[in-house]
């Protein structure tokens, strides 16, 4: 104790040494992490620059040229896709009285019932083309045209139908449009056109199927998408052998008594062996080939449930 009291001077020194070395040590520690967090966010950055620089169409003045011309082949190629559009895109849908359009269903109704029946396939009795609400009530007048757009593509669809000759026509179902619950439609900013949906339910062979979706997807005066498809077979229970049908054989007609059969009676020949009959040998009994395996699968019927979208594309959109 009495050297500390001797040499407060030193002491001090040496204290305060020791207070500003642990000063620095605590400072370096902070700056090298913070010199570390620096340099890791300038690589992350640096980094992604990078990449950005190794795109075809970087930014730069040298790809000016390269950028125009993959936006105007871009355009070009939107343009040829709008066009190709044109055939299925609306110019103006005219507004009917409400009794116009009440007889252009009714007109509707019947053709599609007849188109049916001639086919032999069943219709539902409440079916009136998917309009059932406006069977004993008018259509409000300033809806009357996109009513009516509607009401043709379903007509085009049910007798499209119909020539594939189905069973029953089970159910179909439109939903009603915004128009009709007081609402205004509106498309979508991206929209390039509206869908008019409408679900079917029919029962039939698997050719009546497979030729309906057939005729609604092509292209001709109307665009037709399907959404949903489900396809219920009738026997659900896999095939038996109780199953298999075989036709009835046909019946050998039996040959004349007096015909020449080109045998020979020669003198010692046995008479019960056929000789005396005018035959040499008996003929084999034929082997019965008219019997044919029916088919197990495939001749059964099928319940079909597709839930439709046909398209009315909107104007063309101008690009920027």
């Amino acid at each position: 104790m009495s050297w500390i009291k001797d040499n407060k001077f030193m002491v001090a020194l040496g204290g305060g040494t020791l207070v500003g070395a642990a000063a620095l040590i605590f400072w370096g520690m902070q700056g090298s992490s913070r010199y570390q967090a620096a340099k890791d966010e300038f690589d992350a950055a640096a980094a992604e620059a990078a990449g950005f620089e190794s795109l075809a169409l970087y930014p730069k003045l040298e790809n000016q040229a390269s950028k125009r011309k993959a936006l105007d082949e871009y355009r070009k190629s939107l343009g040829t896709l709008q066009s190709a559009f044109e055939a299925f895109r609306t110019k103006e849908l005219k507004n009917a009285t409400p009794q116009e359009f009440a007889n252009s269903l009714l007109a509707v109704n019947t053709e599609v019932r007849e188109a049916f029946g001639a086919s032999g396939a069943l219709v539902p009795e409440p079916f009136f083309a998917g309009f059932e609400k406006y069977k004993t009530s008018l259509a409000p007048a300033k809806i009357t045209g996109v009513l009516d757009y509607q009401l043709t593509s379903i007509k085009k669809v049910l007798l499209a139908l119909a020539a594939t000759k189905p069973t029953e026509l089970k159910n179909l179902y439109r939903p009603s449009l915004p128009e009709e619950d007081g609402q205004a439609y509106t498309p979508g900013a991206s929209d390039a056109a509206r869908s008019f949906p409408v679900e079917i339910t029919f029962v039939g062979p698997e050719k009546s199927a497979r030729e309906f979706l057939s005729a609604i997807t092509k292209p001709e005066d109307q665009y037709v998408v399907v959404r949903n498809l489900r396809i219920i077979n009738e026997k659900t229970d896999p095939p038996k052998t109780a199953d298999a049908k075989f036709d009835a054989p046909a019946k050998k007609e039996a040959a004349p008594a007096d015909a020449f059969s080109g045998g020979f009676v020669l003198p010692g020949d046995d008479a019960s062996s056929g000789a005396a009959a005018g035959t040499s040998k008996p003929e084999p009994k034929p082997v019965d080939t008219s019997r044919i395996l029916s088919q197990v699968l495939g001749s059964e019927k099928i319940q079909v449930f597709v839930r439709l979208d046909v398209l009315q594309f909107l104007p063309v959109k101008k690009l920027p």
